[in-house]
């Protein structure tokens, strides 16, 4: 999940940063909303969480910018307030934010909050990619309409490599986030279970980059 943190605070950024790529997250930072309309448009983050005071452009209006790409119309956008500011609250709500953290935040607090927003996007339990749906809620794949069985460290594997196309994802990270600490997996065993989803799904779906990993062909 990529999450773009917005916040004019150095210090804030970088706490904030830190517990949530310590979570698994991808991180991206901006410290005012032009830097952040900026970088958008080019991450296209699953979360915004977006200070509302801030130089250049403040959260508000970046926030409604934000709401006028087509982009971003599924993006999570939370706002982080001050206590006192309650107006900000009202304000931030009225302008297509969806929820807002007040401030301070406790970095378990934060973690937890982070995890009910995504939970949110059911955008995040939908893949769609040229003939192919990918359902992660449902455990279901359909090409052309018609549904395909995978078995689950299959399914769990094409997820990943689907969570981020075309990125490279390294056979040491795809070996840790789809089969953790199972022992008994051998050395092959990513191999054949990317030519099973090649065989199932397409010869040209997936490239191999050997012996560093493999990526989703755009």
């Amino acid at each position: 999940m990529k999450i773009l943190l917005v916040d004019d605070d150095k210090d804030i950024l970088e706490i904030l940063s830190y517990n949530l790529k310590n979570e698994g997250y991808q991180i991206e930072t901006a410290r005012d909303g032009v830097i952040a309309l900026e970088k958008a448009i080019i991450f296209i983050p699953d979360l915004i969480l977006l200070d509302v005071m801030m130089p250049n452009m403040d959260g508000i209006e970046c926030c409604m910018k934000l709401r006028s790409m087509p982009e971003m119309k599924d993006v999570i956008i939370t706002f982080l307030t001050a206590r006192s500011e309650d107006y900000s609250q009202i304000a931030g709500l009225e302008s297509g934010a969806d929820d807002y953290i007040a401030k301070p935040v406790k970095p378990k607090v934060l973690i937890t909050k982070v995890q009910s927003l995504l939970r949110r996007n059911k955008r995040n339990f939908i893949i769609k990619f040229s003939d192919i749906i990918i359902d992660k809620e449902k455990h279901r794949v359909l090409k052309n309409g018609v549904e395909i069985k995978f078995a689950k460290k299959e399914f769990d594997l094409l997820c990943l490599l689907f969570s981020d196309r075309g990125r490279l994802f390294k056979r040491e990270e795809i070996m840790r986030k789809v089969w953790g600490t199972e022992s008994f997996v051998g050395d092959r065993t990513i191999d054949v279970h990317i030519r099973k989803l090649r065989q199932k799904l397409g010869e040209n779906l997936i490239s191999t980059i050997k012996g560093v990993g493999y990526q989703i062909n755009e």
